[in-house]
C-alpha cells in the first residue's frame, strides 16, 4: 500500500485515539502530575519500568513507589542514602521486581544525576545525530545505568545488545521525547524522527497483521523493523501512532479485525 494511503488511515485512528480521555489505565497517566522535567522523566522512567503485568497492578505499584518519593523525586533521589532506600521500600514487590532491585534502580537513578546532572544530560551523552536510531545511545544508556546501581538490573532495565525489544526503555522515551495531546515530552534536544517503536506481544502482533512485520518475534529486530516501515509513512515522527495502535485490543469500542481489513483493503 502506498505510504500516503497509509498514512491517511493511521491519521484517522490518531486523530479517534490520541486523546487524554483514553489515557486511563495506562501507566503514562503518572507523568501528567509533574510539571517539572526533572521530576517527569524520573516518574517517566520508574512508571515505564515497572509497567508490565496486569495494569492494575501496575499502576498500584507506581502509585505505591511515588508516593514514598516525597516530596518531590528529584529531591527524594538527591537525598536519600541507599540504606534509607531500602528502609522505605522493604517488602516492596511487583510480579519480578523486589524491593532489592526497586532500591539498586533507584540508586541506580541517584547516581546518574549525581555524574549527569539529569536523566536526559546522560542519554544525549551517547547521542550522536549520525546514529540511524536511538539505540546506541539506549546502549550507552543502560550501560551507564548498570554501572552506577552496581547490580544487574536484568528485567528492569534490559539490555537492548541482548537483542530485546526495550519495549518498556522505548516508551519511556517516547513519553520524554514526544508532545503531543497524550505525550506530554519534556527532552528537546533527541529528535522524535530516532525513536524506536515500543513493541511488546501485543503491538508485535497488531503490526504483524498489518504487514509491517515478517518477524515471528517481538524482539529488536521487530521493532526496528516496524520502525522502519512508519519512517516510510511519517518519517519525523515513525512512534506517531503508538499509542492509538495499542487501544486496539484494549478498547472495547476498538476492533483490530475491523481495522486491519480496513488497512489491508480486504
Amino acid at each position: 500500500m502506498p505510504p500516503e494511503i497509509s498514512k491517511n488511515k493511521f491519521e484517522k485512528l490518531y486523530r479517534r485515539y490520541n486523546r487524554r480521555e483514553f489515557v486511563h489505565p495506562d501507566p503514562l497517566e503518572f507523568l501528567y502530575h509533574y510539571e517539572d522535567p526533572y521530576d517527569r522523566e524520573i516518574v517517566a522512567f520508574v512508571a515505564s519500568s515497572l509497567a508490565y503485568g496486569k495494569v492494575v497492578h501496575i499502576l498500584k505499584s507506581i502509585s505505591s513507589v511515588l508516593e514514598r518519593m516525597k516530596p518531590t523525586p528529584l529531591v527524594f533521589l538527591k537525598q536519600t542514602s541507599l540504606k534509607t532506600m531500602r528502609r522505605i521500600f522493604s517488602g516492596f514487590r511487583h510480579r519480578f521486581t523486589n524491593d532489592q532491585k526497586l532500591c539498586a534502580m533507584l540508586f541506580g537513578l541517584r547516581e546518574v544525576l549525581e555524574r549527569h546532572g539529569s536523566l536526559q544530560a546522560c542519554f544525549s551523552a551517547g547521542f550522536n545525530d549520525d546514529d540511524d536510531t536511538i539505540l546506541p545511545a539506549l546502549s550507552a544508556f543502560t550501560r551507564e545505568m548498570t554501572v552506577c546501581a552496581g547490580d544487574n538490573l536484568e528485567h528492569l532495565v534490559p539490555s537492548p545488545t541482548k537483542g530485546s525489544a526495550c519495549k518498556r526503555l522505548n516508551l519511556f522515551l517516547r513519553w520524554m521525547v514526544r508532545s503531543d495531546d497524550v505525550d506530554p515530552g519534556g527532552w528537546e534536544n533527541v529528535p522524535a524522527s530516532k525513536l524506536i517503536v515500543p513493541v511488546d506481544t501485543h503491538m508485535h502482533k497488531i503490526c504483524h497483521l498489518l504487514g509491517l512485520t515478517t518477524r515471528r518475534q517481538a524482539d529488536m529486530r521487530a521493532a526496528t523493523e516496524i520502525t522502519k516501515a512508519f519512517r516510510t509513512i511519517v518519517p519525523a515522527d515513525p512512534v506517531r501512532y503508538d499509542f492509538s495502535l495499542t487501544r486496539l485490543g484494549i478498547r472495547k469500542d476498538a476492533d483490530i479485525a475491523a481495522f486491519v481489513k480496513q488497512f489491508r483493503g480486504f
